[in-house]
């Protein structure tokens, strides 16, 4: 599973997918193979939050998106509206769902992944599931079977929020998201020219106006 180093090619700029706004928050549909927040490089400069900072003033970033993953991502629009949903998402009131394809026939149709991850600090940013790591929970529900093409469609629900905590699980219980260039096989990784991992869903009760908030953004694939 060394596959070969991504190569940083953002999808063309076509415009903001606006999923939700108001003067504290801005709701976009993140594409995939876009960096949430710029990188260290200058070819990395090119990002979801850059995107955004365009078209509006004092853009924060509220929570990431991994670069591979497409789906609904949350900004702030001034410091007030930063801290209080950092403090949901620190108390788990934001609820997030995702869908994904993963390889293989998954026998359950609902279950839940409870395995600690770490970083692999040999193959970072890669993660690791490790008796020393953080505790990690993930809920999944089979949403649909291809027995002709042997995949899963799967919606994942992260309890807790590692990184690439949904990817880990998903390959340690024997089956890896496609598309997945850092936790899948080769044969595995070739079945898709993308991976397969949406978030999908996001709801929650906006702290300043106290509505209730609930996005959907189907998925693509």
């Amino acid at each position: 599973m060394n596959h070969a180093p991504y190569i940083y090619q953002p999808p063309k700029h076509t415009g903001l997918n606006i999923l939700f706004q108001d003067e504290y928050l801005l709701i976009v549909d993140k594409p995939a193979g876009l960096l949430s927040v710029p990188g260290n490089s200058a070819e990395k400069q090119d990002c979801m939050v850059s995107r955004c900072q365009a078209k509006f003033k004092n853009i924060l970033i509220v929570h990431r998106l991994d670069m591979l993953t497409s789906g609904i991502i949350v900004f702030a629009r001034n410091k007030d509206a930063l801290r209080a949903m950092n403090k949901l998402f620190a108390s788990r009131e934001i609820h997030k769902t995702y869908i994904a394809i993963v390889d293989g026939i998954v026998s359950h149709d609902a279950g839940e992944i409870n395995q600690p991850l770490m970083v692999d600090w040999l193959n970072r940013p890669k993660q690791k599931i490790d008796s020393e790591g953080k505790a990690s929970c993930t809920q999944y529900q089979v949403l649909s079977r291809d027995k002709i093409n042997q995949t899963t469609r799967v919606q994942l629900t992260p309890i807790t929020g590692r990184s690439h905590q949904l990817r880990v699980h998903m390959m340690w219980l024997g089956h890896a998201i496609l598309g997945d260039e850092f936790y899948a096989t080769d044969e595995v990784l070739c079945k898709s020219t993308r991976l397969l991992l949406h978030a999908s869903k996001l709801a929650f009760i906006h702290p300043l106006t106290h509505q209730a908030i609930n996005i959907h953004s189907p998925p693509v694939f």
